[in-house]
């Protein structure tokens, strides 16, 4: 997201230039095509319009509000793997390493995988709401981006009902994550990873518990 807004802000590209909306990506192992399967993402829309095209905000807001790994793959694609690489480094967000799209198989066989840390999630929050990503006007839109965030039983089910959250979710098996700015009466950002329960909605719970911690300790 930080990189689609980085270029759009160089008038690279535009908000609202379109993408066609095809269902095959390149495995970086070895230029192999494979797919992505709607029984295993979070979102349908992006697949009911393969074969038709999206605008590249559409694209965006599907990545983080439902969590769409289709619009994700297009997104990295588009936008190239070694410029999101490049941009958060220049951020400061050490220890995260984006190298491939989502399902990639025999990349995944190989142990060649997107890594993250909650330090990194922190700094680029951190840069998002002060404005510092990309600028005042862009961070201020990923904002409101992240604050559509439609899955919210972790971080936000910790807070008191109504308060502003901007987040991103995410999960696979026995991996559960949170990265919020929250806007209490003092605005925070609080990154939780979670690794080893078997059951989300404990994971999700167990967040839950530690955001109203965290939230009644800065709210002091």
């Amino acid at each position: 997201m930080i990189e689609l807004f980085r270029q759009a802000r160089s008038r690279q590209l535009s908000l609202d230039d379109t993408l066609p909306v095809r269902n095959e990506f390149r495995s970086i192992v070895d230029g192999s095509p494979y797919q992505l399967s709607e029984g295993d993402d979070s979102d349908s829309l992006v697949y009911a319009a393969v074969g038709k095209r999206m605008p590249l905000r559409q694209l965006c807001d599907l990545m983080i509000t439902v969590s769409s790994n289709f619009a994700a793959n297009l997104l990295i694609e588009k936008l190239g793997v070694e410029n999101i690489r490049r941009t958060v480094s220049a951020l400061g967000a050490d220890g995260m390493q984006v190298l491939r799209g989502v399902e990639d198989q025999k990349a995944f066989d190989k142990g060649m995988n997107n890594t993250t840390t909650a330090r990194g999630l922190v700094v680029l929050l951190d840069r998002i709401g002060h404005g510092q990503a990309v600028d005042s006007s862009a961070d201020a839109e990923m904002i409101e981006i992240l604050k559509r965030q439609k899955f919210n039983d972790a971080i936000p089910a910790g807070l008191p009902a109504g308060t502003p959250v901007a987040h991103k979710t995410g999960n696979i098996t026995r991996i559960n994550h949170d990265a919020a700015i929250v806007f209490g009466t003092r605005p925070y950002v609080l990154v939780l990873l979670v690794r080893g329960i078997e059951d989300q909605k404990k994971s999700a719970a167990l967040m839950a518990e530690l955001s109203r911690a965290v939230y009644e300790a800065t709210a002091r």
